[in-house]
């Protein structure tokens, strides 16, 4: 999993800039969940639960990856971006182009992104790593 950054330092695999020192990754919660799942000390029900918004948005709005999903192997994940920040939606706004995500890292405030990675076979979804992004 590790970080391939294209020009003007955004991830191939994902809408959100390249790594930067104040991201939060996931990676070793995910690895617990999927050794969990594994060892099965949890169920696929716990581990395969996206909801339906995040589906459709993994369906329509995603960036594919060439990440196999860790529980099925059957499909490869995809990429889904949320930002939340001043004046979006409380329920923040799905990004699925780098215009876009770029309109709104110039913008004046303070917003973050989150990186979500959805399986569309069995509803796999796990956190990757959240940013900040804005002119702040």
């Amino acid at each position: 999993m590790g970080s391939r950054t294209t020009t003007r330092g955004f991830n191939r695999e994902g809408l959100v800039p390249a790594r930067r020192t104040a991201d939060v990754d996931y990676r070793l919660a995910r690895q617990r969940m999927i050794d969990a799942f594994e060892k099965r000390l949890i169920g696929s029900d716990l581990v395969c639960d996206a909801q339906p918004m995040l589906l459709r948005n993994a369906e329509h709005c995603s960036t594919p990856t060439s990440v196999d999903c860790p529980i099925c192997a059957e499909h490869q994940v995809r990429h889904v971006t949320y930002v939340f920040g001043p004046r979006l939606p409380a329920h923040g706004r799905c990004i699925s182009t780098p215009k876009e995500l770029k309109r709104l890292a110039n913008r004046q405030g303070e917003f973050t992104a989150y990186l979500i990675e959805v399986c569309l076979g069995c509803r796999w979804n796990h956190m990757v790593r959240t940013t900040t992004l804005g002119n702040y």
